[in-house]
C-alpha cells in the first residue's frame, strides 16, 4: 500500500472537479485544506477560432479529458478513489453541458467508492477561495466582500458566512470580462481580449481617449458596460489609435470597479477584507484601482485561483462536508444558480 494514504479512522482527502465553461479541471486537497495536487486543461486553442466558447465542443472536451486528469492528480496525490472522503464537482451555473458531463462523473467516482458528493455551487467556490489555508497570512473573517469579475460574472457579494451571501450589486447588461472581450474585438485583437488589451494599454495614453464611466457615483454597486463598448466602437471608427483607445478603456472599467468597490464598502462598513476573484482580477490597472479604493485589504488570489479552477471547489466541498453536508446522488446541474438560493448548513 502506498504509504502517503491516510489511515481509514483519520479525516481524508477531498476530489474536486470543474467543468462550468472552458476550463476542465481536477484537484486534491488533503483534510485541511492543503493542495496535494491540481490540474487544469485549457480549451482556448478549441474555441479561439471562434472567437468564444461553443458549449456542444466544451462539453466534448470535458469528456475527453476530465478521466485523465482524475488519474493524473490522483497519482501526483499517491492516492486512489478508495483513498477519498468525498468528491466535489461544480453543478452550477455554468453551460449546462459541461455541468452535466463534471456532475456525472463526480457522482459515478463517488458512487463506486461510497463516498459522500458535493455539488458545488460555481459562484460560492470563488467566494470561498481566499480562506484556502495558506493562502494569506490570515484568511478574511466573516463578513466581508467579494467583488466576481469575470468573462460571464460580475457581481458584489456581501460574503457573511457559509452558504450566507448577499447579492449588493450586479451587471445591467454585460459582465466586464465580456467587455474586454468585445472591446478587444473590436480592436482587432485576438480571443481571449482581457490579457491582450491589457498588454496593448501598457503602451497608450489613458487621457487621449473620452470614454464614459457608467454609473460612476451613482448610488449602490451596480455595474453596466454595454455603453463603454459602443463608445469604444465609435472611437475605433473615429481612427484613434488602438493603443490609447485600450488604455482609455481600461481606465474608465478600473475607475468604475474602484467606484463600486467604494459603495459596496459603504452597503457593508463591516467588512474585515475585500476579495476579488475571476480573470478580470489579473488586470494590474484594475488590481492597483481596488486596492486604492477602500481601507480594506485587497485580497487577490494568484491568478490560477482567481481563473476557473478545481482547487477552489474542492475547497468549497470540504467547507460543507465539514458542516455535515452532502448531496443526494440526483441532485440536477442548473445552468443558472444564484448565490441567494443555496441552502445554508446546519
Amino acid at each position: 500500500m502506498n504509504e502517503t494514504r491516510p489511515h481509514a479512522g483519520l479525516p481524508r482527502p477531498i476530489l474536486g472537479l470543474e467543468a462550468s465553461c472552458d476550463e476542465t479541471a481536477a484537484a486534491v486537497l488533503d483534510a485541511e485544506g492543503r493542495i496535494l495536487a491540481e490540474a487544469v486543461f485549457t480549451q482556448q486553442e478549441e474555441h479561439a477560432r471562434f472567437g468564444g466558447v461553443v458549449p456542444e465542443i466544451a462539453a466534448r472536451a470535458h469528456l475527453a479529458r476530465l478521466p485523465g486528469l482524475v488519474r493524473r492528480v490522483l497519482e501526483e496525490a499517491g492516492l486512489s478513489v478508495a483513498d477519498l472522503g468525498g468528491v466535489a464537482a461544480t453543478a452550477g451555473p455554468g453551460l449546462i453541458g459541461g455541468l452535466v458531463v463534471g456532475a456525472s462523473y463526480g457522482k459515478g467516482l463517488a458512487m463506486g467508492a461510497g463516498l459522500p458528493f458535493l455539488g458545488v455551487n460555481h459562484l460560492e467556490a470563488h467566494a470561498l477561495t481566499a480562506r484556502l489555508p495558506g493562502l494569506f497570512p490570515e484568511p478574511p473573517a466573516y463578513p466581508y466582500l467579494l467583488l466576481l469579475l469575470s468573462g460571464g460574472h460580475c457581481q458584489c457579494v456581501a460574503v457573511e458566512g457559509l452558504g450566507r451571501y448577499r447579492r449588493l450589486g450586479t451587471t445591467l447588461d454585460d459582465a466586464v470580462g465580456e467587455a474586454f472581450d468585445k472591446a478587444a474585438k473590436l480592436m482587432g485583437l485576438p480571443w481571449p481580449g482581457g490579457p491582450h488589451l491589457e498588454r496593448l494599454a501598457a503602451t497608450g495614453d489613458a487621457r487621449a481617449v473620452p470614454l464614459p464611466r457608467p454609473l460612476l457615483g451613482r448610488a449602490g454597486c451596480d455595474f453596466s458596460f454595454s455603453g463603454l463598448k459602443t463608445a469604444v466602437a465609435q472611437a475605433v471608427a473615429k481612427g484613434f489609435a488602438h493603443a490609447d483607445i485600450a488604455a482609455s478603456f481600461q481606465s474608465s472599467v478600473a475607475a468604475v470597479l474602484a467606484d463600486r468597490a467604494r459603495h459596496a464598502h459603504a452597503m457593508l462598513p463591516e467588512a474585515t477584507a475585500l476579495v476579488v476573484a475571476g480573470g478580470v482580477a489579473a488586470n494590474q490597472a484594475v488590481r492597483a484601482a481596488l486596492a486604492a479604493a477602500t481601507p480594506l485589504p485587497l485580497l487577490a488570489p494568484p491568478l490560477r485561483l482567481c481563473t476557473d479552477n478545481a482547487v477552489m471547489v474542492a475547497w468549497a466541498g470540504l467547507e460543507r462536508l465539514r458542516a455535515g453536508q452532502r448531496d443526494p446522488m440526483d441532485l440536477a446541474p442548473r445552468p443558472r444558480w444564484p448565490l441567494g438560493e443555496l441552502a445554508i448548513p446546519h
